[in-house]
């Protein structure tokens, strides 16, 4: 079967090479792509699960996200944090120089903080995020990347993090690659998102990489259109 084991093959985005013109398409249709197999809906359940514990301060609400691609997800939730009267300061980090770029471009209000780096290289200087959370971007890493990865959201997080990613599993595979196949413009997408839900995760395969993180305690749901909601609390 297509879907039995996560596939290892690299996505094209995944690469250093690629021209500006392709990526600002890519990040668009991406976006285009959240907003109506609700991605964006899936951030935002997890930022108002962690909330649920969040007592408001007089300091903004640090929410960051790794891996933030063009910054649609911080959009969102800036967005979001404006109809609620709660004040934010939102950091986007991802090492795609082009991705970065874009995000500022996009996104320049002083709300937001973009940093070009490996996540994983990143020291917050004054104090740790309230949350930290990743989206469409755990894929992109073998297991034992994720065991690190968690590792790393569960020690620099004040109140907790979440994930929003991929449940690897047929219908997910072949239905993005009909829709991408008519309605994207994107080669990146056409190529990239059939390949995303290949590299994706079962719930089992989860529960694996939690345990080998020392993670005893997280909540995983199972969202539309194939999603995992990963939440764990510091």
């Amino acid at each position: 079967m297509i879907t039995r084991n996560r596939s290892t093959q690299k996505e094209f985005l995944d690469q250093d090479n690629i021209p500006f013109d392709d990526i600002r398409l890519n990040m668009k249709e991406l976006d285009i792509i959240n907003t109506w197999l609700g991605g964006h809906v899936v951030t935002l359940a997890g930022l108002k699960k962690l909330l649920k514990t969040y007592n408001r301060s007089n300091k903004p609400l640090h929410i960051c996200e790794i891996g933030c691609g063009g910054g649609d997800n911080l959009r969102v939730i800036r967005q979001w944090s404006l109809r609620n009267d709660i004040d934010v300061q939102l950091t986007g980090i991802d090492k795609n120089e082009a991705c970065i770029g874009y995000a500022a471009d996009k996104n320049p209000e002083r709300y937001f903080t973009w940093i070009r780096s490996d996540y994983a290289a990143v020291e917050f200087e004054e104090q740790k995020p309230d949350i930290l959370f990743s989206s469409l971007f755990c894929h992109h890493f073998s297991n034992r990347e994720l065991v690190f990865m968690m590792k790393w959201m569960r020690n620099n997080c004040r109140i907790g993090f979440f994930i929003n990613d991929l449940h690897r599993n047929k219908i997910a595979y072949y239905s993005i690659q009909l829709l991408t196949k008519f309605f994207s413009n994107s080669y990146l997408v056409k190529h990239d998102a059939p390949l995303s839900v290949l590299r994706g995760m079962t719930r089992r395969e989860w529960d694996n990489i939690m345990s080998q993180a020392g993670i005893l305690h997280f909540d995983i749901k199972w969202k539309w259109a194939y999603r995992w909601l990963i939440t764990v609390y510091s």
